[in-house]
C-alpha cells in the first residue's frame, strides 16, 4: 500500500515525529510549526501503517472545536469515517466514561452536569446548611477551593486541617457540597475528571479493560495539563500503552488555573525510552518577530530548548510606541488601522491584545467615536447567557426532579409570586428531611404547611413543570426545546422586563437554542451511551459553555487578552500595555516563579504575529480607577534593539534615556541577578525610602546600579553596593 501521501507534505522533523515507532515521544512544538498536523499525521500513520484499529486509539485535545477538526482533517486525509477512535476533551472523555459506566460510579444514570453558575448555587446552599455567612466566607472562594481540590484529586475525607479552623471550615464546606451533588445527582466539570479517575482506578476489571483498549494515546496542548489530567493519562496508559505528547514548554501560560508546566518538563523521566523531537521551523511569521521570540525566552531557566527559525523574510522591524496615555495609545492604533485598511488590509487581521480585559474600555470607546467595526474576543458565550441558562434549568427539570440548582434557577424565573421566603422554607424542609428541593416543595404543599399564597404559587411551579414534561415527552428534539420555552413564558417576561431591544435579543437567542437542538446531532453509540435525546442534548449544552461562538459577518478587528490569543494568529498585532505592574502583571513581580510564565504569555503573543508587530506602553494610565505611572516593560528591554524601531520616543521627564539605555538592562540583567541575587521587577525594601519595585540596571561589579521604584518617593537610582536593599 503507498502511503506516502501521509508524509509528503512534511519537513523532516514532522516525519520523524509521525513516523516514530510505538514509543512514548513528545514533540516539542514551537509556535506556528504545524503541531496539529503531526498529531493528525500520526494518527493516519499508526492506521495505515502500523495497522492499529481506530478503536484502540485515544486523541485528546483542550476544546470541542480543535477535537471536531481533528476528527475532520483525519478522515479528510484517510479518505473515509474513523469509527471508534475516541477523539475529544479531557472533560468530554471523562463525561463518556461516566455515561457507559454510571452504576459503578455510583450516579444516577441520568446525572446532569452543574455549569459554573449552577455550582456556585450549590455551594451557597451548602453554606446555608452549615449556617455560615457568605460575607465571612465568601461562596466563590469556596467553589474556588472545591475545584482546586479536585483538581489535586483530593476528596474532603481525606483532608486534614492541622488544627487550622479555617481551613477545617472549608473542609467542612467541600463536605456538604458533595452531599448535595449526590443527592441531587449531579456533578460538576472538576468531578468528572476526578470520578472518571476513581472509576478506572479503583475497578481493576474496567482498568485492565481501557488498558488493553486505548494502545495509543496522544495528547495535544500537553503543557496545559494539570496534576489531574495528567494522573488520569498515565492511569490509562498503565505504564505500557505509549503517550504521544504535542506540546511546548514556552508556552504553558495557564499556571494560574492548574496547568502544571512540570508535566512536560518531566516527560521523560516519567516514561522510560521516551523520545524528544523538536519542531522549530515556523511557518508564520518573519525571521524578525521569531529572533525576537527567542531572545526574549531564553531568560527563563529550565527550558526543554529550541530555536524558531523560518524561510521566509527577515520582515519589518518591531514597531516601539511610547504613548503620553491610554487615550494616545488607543488613538495612535486607530490611526494605524486607517492606515492598513486603506492599504487593502482586512480589518479582521489585526490583533489587539492586552493583560488585563479593563484595558479593552478606552479601546473601544475611541473605536465607536471614530467609526472603527471591532469584536471583543471571548465575550459572554452562548450557553452563558442568562436566557439560556433558564431555559435549560426547565429543561433539565422535566428529565431530572431531582436537579436543585436548576430547581431554585426558574422556580420564580420568571417571576410567579414564590419570594425568597419560601424558598428559604422549602430549602430548610429538605435539608431537615434529606430531600431536594422538588421532592420537599411537593411535601410541604401537599401537607398544607405554606400559607394559602405561596401554596397556590408553588403549586402552580409543580404543575407547570409536569405540564411540560407530559406535553413535550413524545416530540423531536427541538420541538421539546420549543414547546418549553412557550409554557415558560421566558420570551415575554423578558421583553416585559428589560424592553423590546433588550428582550428581542433574548428572543432571538431562545430561538437559537431551538436551532441548536435541531442541528444537535445524537450518536447514542458513541457519545452518550443510553442517554435518551434531551438528556444527552443537555449534557452537550454544559460541555459546550464556556467555548467561544465565533461572530460571522461584518469586517472587524479582534480585541481579546493575551490568553484569549493562544492559538491564533493575525496579519497585524498590537501588544499594549507593556508597562510594568501592567505587563509584567504586578501579581507576577510579588510572586516567585510567575515572573517566567508573565515571560511565555509575552512569547505567545508575539508569536501571534505574522507580518507586523507593535508594542506600545502609556508613560500615564488611568486604570482601575488609579492614575498610574508607567515604566517600560521588562520584556522590551529583554528584546534586541536592532529589531525595534521607536515609533516615537518616550518624553517624559523620568524617561528620557535614550533607547539604547532602554535596552542595556537586557544584557546585564542575568550577571547582575548572579551577582548580588536581584532581577528586574523584584521588589525590594531600602531602610529610608521604603518598599519598591527593581525597574532597570546598568554596570556590573562595585559600579552596578539599579532603578527602583518605590512606592512611596518614586524612581531613583541606587548604587548597589551602598544601598543595602534587602528581597520582600
Amino acid at each position: 500500500m503507498d502511503v506516502s501521501y501521509i508524509l509528503d507534505e512534511l519537513n523532516k522533523p514532522q516525519r520523524d515525529a509521525v513516523s516514530m515507532p510505538p514509543l512514548p515521544v513528545l514533540v516539542l512544538a514551537g509556535a506556528g510549526s504545524g503541531k496539529t498536523r503531526v498529531l493528525v499525521h500520526r494518527i493516519a500513520w499508526l492506521i495505515e501503517v502500523e495497522r492499529v484499529a481506530p478503536f484502540s486509539i485515544l486523541a485528546v485535545t483542550f476544546t470541542n472545536k480543535a477535537a471536531s477538526e481533528m476528527r475532520g482533517r483525519i478522515e479528510s486525509l484517510l479518505g473515509a469515517p474513523v469509527g471508534g477512535m475516541w477523539v475529544g476533551t479531557f472533560h468530554g472523555l471523562a463525561h463518556r466514561l461516566l455515561r457507559r459506566h454510571w452504576q459503578e460510579a455510583g450516579l444516577p444514570q441520568n446525572f446532569q452536569i452543574l455549569d459554573s453558575d449552577d455550582q456556585l448555587r450549590l455551594v451557597k446552599r451548602a453554606q446555608r446548611s452549615l449556617d455560615l455567612d457568605d460575607k465571612l466566607w465568601p461562596p466563590r472562594q469556596s467553589q474556588w477551593f472545591i475545584n482546586a481540590r479536585k483538581d489535586e484529586g483530593v476528596r474532603p475525607q481525606y483532608m486534614q486541617d492541622n488544627g487550622d479552623i479555617n481551613y477545617n471550615q472549608m473542609i467542612r464546606i467541600y463536605s456538604a457540597y458533595e452531599q448535595l451533588c449526590k443527592q441531587s445527582g449531579v456533578v460538576d466539570f472538576a468531578e468528572l475528571l476526578l470520578r472518571s479517575l476513581e472509576l478506572i482506578r479503583d475497578n481493576s476489571e474496567l482498568q485492565q479493560h481501557y488498558q488493553q483498549r486505548f494502545r495509543h494515546i496522544l495528547v495535544d496542548e500537553f503543557q496545559d495539563t494539570n496534576e489531574l489530567q495528567y494522573a488520569w493519562l498515565q492511569l490509562l496508559s498503565g505504564g505500557k500503552n505509549p503517550v504521544f505528547a504535542v506540546g511546548d514548554d514556552d508556552q504553558s501560560i495557564y499556571g494560574w488555573r492548574g496547568a502544571k508546566i512540570e508535566n512536560i518538563q518531566n516527560f521523560s523521566n516519567d516514561y522510560s525510552q521516551a523520545q524528544i523531537i523538536r519542531l522549530e521551523q515556523n511557518y508564520r511569521s518573519t525571521g524578525t518577530i521569531l529572533r525576537a521570540a527567542n531572545e526574549l525566552i531564553t531568560y527563563n531557566e529550565n527550558r526543554l530548548g529550541k530555536n524558531l527559525w523560518t524561510e521566509g523574510d527577515e520582515g519589518e522591524p518591531i514597531k516601539l510606541f511610547a504613548a503620553y496615555n491610554e487615550l494616545d495609545e488607543a488613538q495612535y492604533i486607530a490611526g494605524q488601522i486607517y492606515k492598513w485598511v486603506e492599504e487593502g488590509g482586512k480589518r479582521e487581521d489585526i490583533a489587539i491584545l492586552y493583560r488585563s480585559n479593563a484595558q479593552s474600555r478606552v479601546f473601544e470607546s475611541t473605536f465607536i467615536e471614530q467609526g472603527i467595526p471591532y469584536r471583543v474576543y471571548g465575550g459572554q458565550r452562548f450557553f452563558e447567557r442568562a436566557e439560556i441558562k433558564d431555559a435549560l434549568a426547565y429543561l433539565r427539570l422535566t428529565s431530572n426532579r431531582d436537579d436543585d440548582p436548576s430547581f431554585e434557577r426558574v422556580i420564580n424565573q420568571p417571576t410567579r409570586g414564590i419570594g425568597d421566603k419560601t424558598v428559604s422554607i422549602i430549602r430548610d424542609h429538605a435539608n431537615e428531611h434529606n430531600l431536594s428541593l422538588w421532592q420537599s416543595a411537593v411535601a410541604l404543599v401537599q401537607a398544607k404547611t405554606l400559607t394559602s399564597r405561596a401554596a397556590t404559587a408553588v403549586h402552580g411551579f409543580i404543575r407547570l413543570i409536569e405540564n411540560m414534561t407530559e406535553i413535550a415527552t413524545d416530540l423531536e428534539l427541538h420541538e421539546q426545546v420549543k414547546k418549553v420555552i412557550e409554557l415558560s413564558r421566558l420570551k415575554e417576561y423578558f421583553i416585559k422586563k428589560e424592553g423590546e431591544e433588550k428582550g428581542k435579543n433574548r428572543e432571538e437567542n431562545l430561538k437559537e437554542l431551538i436551532s441548536a437542538a435541531q442541528g444537535f446531532n445524537y450518536q447514542p453509540e458513541e457519545e452518550h451511551a443510553n442517554l435518551d435525546t434531551l438528556s444527552a442534548f443537555l449534557s452537550n449544552a454544559a460541555l459546550e459553555a464556556g467555548e467561544s461562538q465565533g461572530d460571522a459577518g461584518e469586517d472587524c478587528v479582534q480585541m481579546m487578552t493575551m490568553h484569549s490569543a493562544k492559538g491564533l494568529e493575525f496579519q497585524q498585532v498590537f501588544i499594549t500595555g507593556m508597562e510594568v505592574g501592567l505587563f509584567p502583571h504586578q501579581n507576577a513581580v510579588n510572586e516567585e516563579g510567575r515572573m517566567e510564565e508573565e515571560r511565555r504569555l509575552c512569547y505567545v503573543a508575539i508569536t501571534r504575529a505574522r507580518k507586523q508587530l507593535t508594542l506600545s506602553y502609556a508613560e500615564q494610565r488611568q486604570l482601575y480607577g488609579n492614575t498610574l505611572y508607567g515604566v517600560p516593560s521588562t520584556f522590551i528591554n529583554e528584546i534586541p534593539e536592532e529589531l525595534i524601531e521607536e515609533v516615537r520616543p518616550p518624553v517624559s521627564t523620568w524617561n528620557t534615556y535614550p533607547k539604547s539605555s532602554l535596552h542595556s538592562s537586557a544584557h546585564t540583567n542575568r550577571s547582575l541577578h548572579n551577582e548580588s541575587g536581584f532581577t528586574i521587577g523584584q521588589r525590594v525594601f531600602h531602610a529610608t525610602f521604603g518598599d519598591g519595585i527593581i525597574l532597570d540596571t546598568e554596570g556590573s561589579g562595585s559600579s552596578a546600579r539599579v532603578q527602583v521604584n518605590f512606592d512611596s518617593e518614586g524612581s531613583k537610582w541606587l548604587v548597589l553596593a551602598y544601598a543595602n536593599l534587602s528581597a520582600i
